[in-house]
């Protein structure tokens, strides 16, 4: 895994000096980028095409934005850091008082070398943000302040990627591209996103996997209202986020909270036994929010390591490539490829000899399991899957009333279809 590791932090670092937002050109040079490890089918939506109950805005470019002394030093510089501007700022070009200026500025008074993330995507407005010891460091006196953006009629764009499988029931898998310089939210979502998605093409996944790289909010929404009516092809869903700081793994459940992809979560990080967090959905977050909201309900859970504004380093410059690490995404990816493998194998079956047990040793099922370390482990496996094939309880089940491992029923469960003695 510390290959795959390193591949992700490679690409965190190559999207990190990009200037996204919820839509615009950072967010195309985004997706061109994330292109080139797997195929996406782009969408662009017009501004003022209704979704659900928003509009889709004006599309937000910059160029180039400074603050500048009467020396004409850049004393702010977009140039130095996307995050030095208030995200969606209207052009401004004019000189002014500090006095007048220090409206306009947002800073971190308690971590005085950081920058802050700061946006107003909806309300026309113009800003910077900078570290509180160089407003400190600004003399009373006239700056230059210009912002070189435009605002105006373009579009929404997000992207898909589709990995096929033998049935059309989709998973989603959900990630927002609409952050700057962050390295955590959520570049290392997006480079999870990524990579887990061409680990599952190299098998021939259960179900099919629709990869959804969207800004946050408006562009879940907006793919939503061009969905609604193939959302119920929607089983299982996971939106990532956070993926590569040092904490330990949290999963927030869905809005059903008894989802099968918060079952198999859940059952997932305990038998790892790594240390982990179980949460209860509440409507704020991320874009789960937006797939568990009442009209849709979908069974969609958000994993993370340290949840949202859970770390000091949320939303500011110190969420920077060497706060995450590519073992934190690996073990991130890894959880995500464990997950979707139970999913995948987990099914209700049908006993077809429920009366008394079955013969195991005349159709030669005890014989198969000679010599194996795991013998009487996988018999036991054998005898569970039989009692709970009813069509009331899932493998899953099995494993969790049984207490063995999900593999070894799932592998019992393939030698008992295959004698002719359970279905689905």
């Amino acid at each position: 895994m510390t290959a795959v590791g390193e591949e992700m932090h490679a690409l965190v670092e190559r999207l990190y000096p990009l200037c996204r937002s919820i839509t615009g050109d950072g967010v195309r040079a985004t997706l061109d980028i994330v292109g080139e490890y797997v195929p996406l089918q782009v969408h662009e939506v017009p501004t003022g095409t209704q979704v659900l109950d928003w509009t889709v805005p004006q599309e937000w470019n910059i160029r180039d934005a400074y603050i500048a002394d009467s020396t004409g030093r850049r004393v702010v510089d977009f140039a130095a850091s996307s995050l030095h501007v208030l995200g969606y700022s209207v052009p401004v070009s004019r000189t002014m008082p500090l006095s007048e200026l220090r409206a306009h500025l947002h800073t971190l008074p308690d971590h005085p070398n950081w920058v802050p993330y700061r946006t107003s995507y909806y309300q026309p407005e113009w800003g910077f943000c900078l570290a509180q010891e160089t407003l400190d460091g600004l003399p009373d006196g006239d700056y230059e302040v210009r912002v070189d953006s435009t605002l105006a009629d373009g579009h929404l764009t997000y992207a898909e990627h589709v990995v096929p499988g033998q049935v059309a029931d989709e998973v989603i898998v959900s990630c927002h591209t609409c952050h700057p310089s962050l390295a955590n939210d959520n570049l290392a979502g997006i480079a999870v996103a990524t990579f887990l998605a061409r680990a599952l093409a190299e098998r021939a996944p259960y179900y099919t996997y629709r990869f959804i790289y969207a800004p946050g909010t408006i562009g879940a929404i907006t793919w939503l209202a061009r969905n609604a009516e193939r959302v119920d092809r929607v089983k299982h869903g996971l939106v990532l986020a956070c993926a590569g700081d040092a904490g330990r793994l949290t999963y927030k459940q869905s809005r059903r909270g008894d989802a099968e992809i918060d079952l198999v979560l859940r059952h997932v990080l305990t038998a790892s036994e790594r240390p982990h967090h179980i949460n209860e959905f509440t409507p704020y977050g991320y874009d789960e929010r937006q797939y568990c909201s009442p009209g849709f309900n979908l069974g969609v859970g958000s994993l993370s390591r340290t949840p949202y504004a859970g770390y000091p380093e949320y939303h500011t410059s110190a969420d920077n490539p060497d706060f995450v690490s590519p073992e934190a995404m690996a073990d991130t990816l890894a959880v995500c490829r464990e997950a979707f493998t139970v999913l995948d194998r987990n099914r209700r079956y049908l006993n077809l000899s429920p009366y008394g047990e079955p013969q195991l040793g005349r159709r030669g099922l005890y014989d198969a399991l000679g010599g194996r370390s795991d013998t009487k482990q996988a018999q036991m496996a054998m005898l569970w899957v039989l009692n709970l094939s009813d069509g009331e309880h899932s493998l899953l089940d099995v494993a969790e009333r049984s207490g063995l491992p999900f593999d070894s029923v799932a592998g019992a469960a393939d030698a008992l279809h295959e004698a002719g003695l359970i279905k689905t």
